[in-house]
């Protein structure tokens, strides 16, 4: 029996690696992919455009806006000096926010008075609009203790401390390249798996599976496993760039991760070859990997929070494998969660894989028979 499969394996693997196109699919589009959402999905803002109005000449004014320049999150676009200058500034896109401080600010300051700083921002995309607000609402409360240390003022009765378990520094790329381990991986083993049995009815091959001793449990496996490995292969390639390049930390066990990635291939490769016992040609069974990949991956918690979405929504996301697996892969790399944490993720996802393969089987027979 198993040689038989592993004859199967070896014809599989030697179909993808002589196919030019195979070859690139399995390379080319993982590699770009890491690269462009390593660098580009970020949720962090870095040099924000921003114009300030300065009516006041004096010292604190002076401060505060040597603050703004100095910090790495803003960089000065416009000078404004005038207030009808505004508008236009924030309407042409020019700049994202606009400091204004009056006249009177370093006079009502050295009184002991409260002296206010208007900060008025482009809100078409509102999300950056209340990151930039948090960055400059960061400086300006480091100038109000600072102002107050030195002028010997009592400080704010309440003092904030902030304390970010698991990414200090609130990088965003620590939570989106964890969550690329499982995209990445998740779109090349349906593509490979999905086109697995579709392949060989479009190039006329499949009839010559049908005369052959197997049957068709074999042929399932001798389906499935290549692609399992090609996603563990996948999965390594990526956790070694993850690590090595972009510097993220993996701080839990290899094993509790790979038992994650494991789990998660067998639900992979179910809906699958699910799909591919079902599709007659490539293009089919192409069509009907994205159709299940842009939902799972929309669905997965991958860049928005589960917990955001309609409890309907919430509770189609109990299917998607790729929800469960995020939680494992950001669990291992950022706080080292070990295996006994991770069971609630894994049985869900093993389920998953059992009802996908079984459901597979079932079509396989069917349609062959």
């Amino acid at each position: 029996m198993w040689q038989r499969i592993f004859a199967l394996i070896k014809k599989e693997f030697l179909a993808l690696l002589k196919d030019k196109q195979s070859r690139f699919v399995l390379i080319g589009p993982p590699i770009i992919q890491l690269m462009v959402f390593g660098y580009a999905a970020s949720f962090d803002l870095n040099h924000v455009p921003f114009a300030v109005y300065n009516e006041d000449p004096g010292v604190a004014a002076r401060e505060l806006i040597a603050d703004f320049r100095g910090s790495p999150n803003f960089r000065e676009v416009a000078p404004i000096t005038r207030d009808g200058q505004i508008a236009p500034t924030i309407d042409d896109r020019r700049a994202l926010l606009v400091l204004h401080i009056g006249p009177q600010f370093t006079r009502e300051l050295l009184r002991g008075r409260p002296a206010s700083v208007q900060v008025i921002l482009d809100g078409r995309n509102s999300n950056t609009a209340l990151i930039a607000l948090n960055y400059a609402r960061e400086i300006i409360i480091r100038f109000n203790e600072r102002w107050a240390a030195e002028h010997g003022l009592s400080p704010p009765p309440a003092h904030l401390t902030m304390r970010a378990w698991f990414n200090p520094d609130l990088e965003s790329r620590w939570f989106i390249v964890p969550g690329i381990v499982g995209l990445l991986t998740l779109v090349v083993t349906m593509v490979v798996t999905a086109l697995s049995v579709a392949r060989e009815r479009e190039q006329g091959t499949f009839d010559q599976l049908l005369v052959t001793p197997m049957r068709p449990v074999e042929i399932l496996l001798g389906k499935a496993l290549p692609g399992l490995l090609i996603g563990l292969v996948e999965a390594t390639f990526i956790i070694v760039m993850a690590v090595l390049w972009f510097r993220i930390p993996l701080i839990g066990s290899l094993a509790a991760l790979y038992a994650g990635i494991a789990v998660f291939l067998l639900s992979a490769i179910g809906v699958g070859l699910m799909i591919s016992s079902i599709a007659v040609t490539q293009q089919q069974g192409l069509l009907g990997a994205f159709l299940f990949l842009v939902p799972a991956i929309i669905l997965s918690g991958f860049a928005t929070p589960i917990a955001n979405m309609p409890v309907i929504v919430q509770k189609l996301t109990l299917i998607n494998p790729m929800r469960y697996f995020m939680v494992i892969l950001r669990g291992v790399f950022l706080e080292g969660m070990p295996f006994p944490l991770l069971v609630p993720q894994l049985w869900p996802m093993a389920l998953i894989g059992v009802a996908t393969l079984a459901l597979a089987g079932w079509l396989f027979r069917h349609r062959m028979y």
